[in-house]
């Protein structure tokens, strides 16, 4: 039976859904950023020309609007997006109002405490962008749009399209890609060969979702629910992305003082969060200092004795 594994780090707290041995669904919730479905109090920022609240040191907009409240009233609000981070976080949270019945406070994540195996796989696979399968791989591209999802291999046109089909809903559920998605398939005359594609992606990827069935230029359009920055997403921001990655492994170390080389943009986001170089130096028991190595990949960071 599938289990979640909660992972409880620094900067982060990871969550996977893990079925022999693999993972098939993950969720990351960082640190200082207001998860959807939390029930906060806010400040009413502006009224026009669109609804603005500050809550936690974010804003929000209230697409549904609000009535009879004035400018720098508190109303309560139900997070129903978190802030988009990655290439875009210009876009703001969303949120609505809140009812009365509805508690206060952050949704738990529920699930058994531990390590998660395989989570360096899958962070391969978010800042590659590529996930491989049987036959061909995918290259996965978020956009301003939505995130595109090209599917190329060796295989014949119709056995690609299908067995693209399972690899794609499988990286979307994985990979945790929510919102607008778009998969280039091979393209296929045959109508039947099509209505075959669309039925494997009804049948492994889980509801709920909304999509179009394949045009006749191989082109087939998934909507779900937007709730979450996608792991994708989250690898745009490499330098923040591999920062977290990093202290991950450093964690795992034996106890003792420790020097993290790495690239220089990511020691630059390590060193702007310095509660996270101290809840490293409490987990090792011993002092974290940090070295700049212009000559190092921005994932090939690592640590060594100090």
């Amino acid at each position: 039976m599938p289990e979640w594994v909660i992972e409880r780090g620094i900067g982060e707290t990871r969550a996977a859904l893990v079925e022999n041995g693999e993972i098939i669904e993950a969720q990351v919730r960082r640190d200082g950023v207001v998860p959807a479905g939390t029930i906060v109090d806010a400040k009413l920022v502006a009224v026009a020309p669109r609804v603005i609240v500050e809550a936690a040191g974010q804003e929000f907009l209230l697409p549904r609007g609000v009535s009879d409240v004035s400018e720098g009233r508190s109303i309560r609000i139900a997070v129903t997006r978190e802030p988009v981070g990655g290439a875009e976080r210009w876009k703001r949270g969303l949120a609505r109002l809140a009812t009365d019945l509805e508690p206060s406070g952050e949704p738990a994540f529920e699930g058994t405490p531990g390590i998660i195996e395989a989570w360096d796989d899958l962070l391969e696979e978010a800042r590659s962008g590529i996930v491989r399968f049987d036959g061909g791989e995918l290259r996965i591209e978020p956009t301003a749009a939505m995130t595109m999802i090209d599917v190329d291999g060796w295989l014949v046109p119709d056995k690609l399209a299908k067995m693209g089909a399972w690899a794609a809903a499988r990286a979307i559920r994985r990979l945790d890609i929510q919102g607008p998605i778009g998969i280039d398939f091979p393209t296929l005359k045959d109508r039947e060969q099509r209505k075959a594609v669309d039925q494997v992606i009804t049948d492994f990827l889980p509801q709920p979702f909304e999509k179009t069935a394949m045009n006749g230029f191989g082109f087939v359009q998934i909507v779900r629910p937007r709730r979450r920055t996608s792991m994708i997403e989250l690898a745009q921001d490499r330098a923040g992305f591999e920062a977290r990655a990093l202290l991950r492994r450093v964690g795992f170390d034996g106890p003792g003082a420790r020097r993290i080389v790495a690239h220089p943009a990511v020691v630059a986001a390590l060193q702007a969060q310095a509660d996270w170089i101290e809840a490293l130096a409490r987990r090792l028991g011993g002092n974290v200092s940090l070295r700049a190595a212009p000559n190092l990949p921005m994932s090939g960071g690592y640590a060594e004795p100090a």
